[in-house]
C-alpha cells in the first residue's frame, strides 16, 4: 500500500521551498534547521493533528482565513515570534496564493517501480488522507492500471495516523496486516499510523528529516524491490 500526495505524486516546487524563500526575501535568515524544523510540523500538523481539526472548525480549508492561520502556525515553527508571526501571516498567505502554482509530477523511480511490482504480483493500493476520491488524478498521471484499488480517508471518515483507515484497505484487499508494507512520506501519519493497524511502514525520506524513523527508510524507490525481498 502506499500514500498518494508527497510519495507517488509530487508538487514542484514543493510549498515549503516557495514558502521559505519569500521569507528569505523579505531579510529572514533561515537555518537549514529552521527550514527543516518547519517542514517536520507541516507534516505533523497534517496528519489530522488538533491544531488542523481546530483549524478546520473554526474556517473551511478554502478561505482566506483558514490559510493565514496556517501560515502564522508555519511561521512560528519556523522561527518567527508569535508577534512578528501574527503580523506577517497576512502577506506570506497572499503571496503563497498569488504565487504558489506547482506543476503535479510522478518521479522516474516511482514510473519503474510499479510495473515491476505488479509484474512481480504483488497486490497494490493507494491509501490518502484526501477528502475525496482521487480516481481521475491518478489516471491522468496513468497510474490507474497499476492500483487494485484507491482509498480517501474522507470516504469512510476515518484519517491517518488513525488506524481504521488501514484496516478499511485490508479488508478491501483481502490481506493481512502481517503480511501487508504501507509506504509514505510523513511520519505521523504513515510510519505511526500503519504500524498501529499491524502492517509494516517504511518511510519515504529522501532529505532524512526523521532519522529516528525507527522502521525503514527509502531514499529513492528504486531501494523497495530488494528490501521486500
Amino acid at each position: 500500500f502506499f500514500d498518494l500526495d508527497g510519495t507517488l505524486r509530487h508538487s514542484v516546487p514543493e510549498g515549503a521551498q516557495v514558502f521559505d524563500e519569500y521569507l528569505i526575501s523579505l531579510g529572514h535568515r533561515l537555518t537549514e534547521e529552521a527550514r527543516h524544523r518547519a517542514m517536520r510540523w507541516e507534516y505533523l500538523y497534517w496528519a489530522n493533528s488538533a491544531d488542523l481539526r481546530d483549524d478546520l472548525l473554526a474556517h473551511s480549508s478554502d478561505t482566506d482565513n483558514f490559510w493565514i492561520e496556517y501560515s502564522r502556525r508555519r511561521l512560528v515553527a519556523v522561527g518567527l515570534s508569535p508577534a512578528a508571526a501574527k503580523g506577517l501571516a497576512p502577506q506570506v498567505s497572499a503571496h503563497m496564493g498569488e504565487m504558489y502554482k506547482p506543476e503535479s509530477i510522478v518521479p522516474e523511480d516511482v514510473r519503474r517501480l510499479l510495473p515491476a511490482l505488479k509484474e512481480a504480483g504483488y497486490i497494490l493500493a493507494v491509501i490518502s488522507n484526501r477528502e475525496k476520491p482521487f480516481h481521475e488524478l491518478l489516471a491522468s498521471h496513468k497510474l490507474s492500471e497499476f492500483f487494485h484499488f484507491s482509498l480517501a480517508a474522507g470516504e469512510v471518515n476515518i484519517y491517518k495516523p488513525d488506524p481504521g483507515v488501514f484496516k478499511h484497505g485490508l479488508e478491501r484487499a483481502d490481506v493481512s496486516a502481517q503480511e501487508t508494507v504501507y509506504v509514505g512520506d510523513n511520519y505521523f501519519a504513515d510510519v505511526v499510523g500503519s504500524r498501529r493497524a499491524g502492517l509494516r511502514p517504511v518511510l519515504y525520506d529522501p532529505i532524512q528529516l526523521f532519522p529516528d524513523a525507527g522502521c525503514p527508510v527509502l531514499e529513492s524507490f528504486d531501494q523497495l524491490p530488494n528490501l521486500l525481498k
